[in-house]
């Protein structure tokens, strides 16, 4: 298990089981444990996500983002759900919690 703070300096957690999860389901992520953790860490965006969950985002190639999902569950304390790459989130068309400044 790894932890790293979040933008909040909140720790985040990525268990083994939740590696496992995302590895089984995202079979191209497999070569990608650190850079899950450093998207968490150093992220371009953090958007909302669903019930209370936020999304790290960091752009890989033109409107391809290694999006991380994961969940702040106190101050303290909070965990990686999954991971994966996706060319479908606008970033317009979404609540940008957190940005980082070019």
């Amino acid at each position: 298990m790894e932890i790293v703070k979040s933008v909040n300096n909140v720790s985040i957690r990525l268990t083994d089981e939740r590696w496992i999860h995302i590895v089984e389901n995202h079979d191209d992520l497999a070569g990608y444990y650190d850079e899950i953790l450093n998207v968490v860490e150093n992220p371009e965006y953090v958007i909302k996500g669903y019930q209370d969950a936020l999304i790290a985002l960091k752009q890989k190639e033109a409107g391809k983002f290694l999006a991380v999902i994961y969940k702040e569950t106190n101050e303290n304390d909070g965990f990686i759900i999954t991971a994966y790459f996706t060319s479908k989130i606008k970033i317009e068309r979404e609540v940008i919690l957190w940005q980082q400044w070019k």
